[in-house]
């Protein structure tokens, strides 16, 4: 926590100099972002022996997640949190491993459907177990029942935006 500490002095300093600045709401904006790196850097760690990184885990798991295993790109773009174009480069990847397949709609060209391979089934069964360890790794601090309160407050703060 020793490097948050940097970041909680410095926005103290910008209060100094601005003080309308919300001293909580940057530092939840703060904390956020700091997650979000230690999340992506330690997945990254995780996938790599796979020949993977954290966003194609995502695209993986969003398709994983479905009953058919399939996804429009659009949708997946929704699903996996993805601008449309980072969506395309990641399963034009995830594609070239073999782990995702492109097919078109014989009704509508225009449209496509994306649909995990059996060896993209197979990775992600190979890689679940080692995902679910650092999923508790990264929780170890938080019991059940605080986990379930955080979850609830970030969909409350997720549903504040877009709208």
């Amino acid at each position: 926590m020793r490097d948050f500490a940097i970041t909680e002095s410095r926005v103290d300093i910008t209060r100094e100099k601005y003080p309308a600045l919300p001293r909580e709401a940057t530092i939840l904006m703060r904390l956020v972002k700091h997650l979000f790196k230690e999340i992506s850097d330690e997945a990254n760690g995780v996938m790599r022996p796979y020949g993977l990184n954290h966003p194609e885990y995502n695209i993986l798991m969003m398709l994983y997640g479905t009953r058919d295993n399939s996804l429009h790109p659009s949708e997946l773009a929704d699903a996996a949190g993805e601008k449309s174009a980072n969506v395309t480069r990641l399963t034009s990847q995830l594609c070239e491993k073999g782990y995702i397949a492109r097919a078109g709609s014989e009704a509508d060209r225009r449209k496509v459907t994306l649909t995990l391979t059996p060896a993209g089934l197979a990775a992600i069964e190979a890689f679940l177990p080692d995902i679910v360890a650092l999923l508790h790794r990264q929780t170890r601090y938080l019991d059940l029942d605080e986990q379930r309160q955080l979850e609830g407050l970030l969909k409350k703060m997720l549903g504040g935006f877009g709208g």
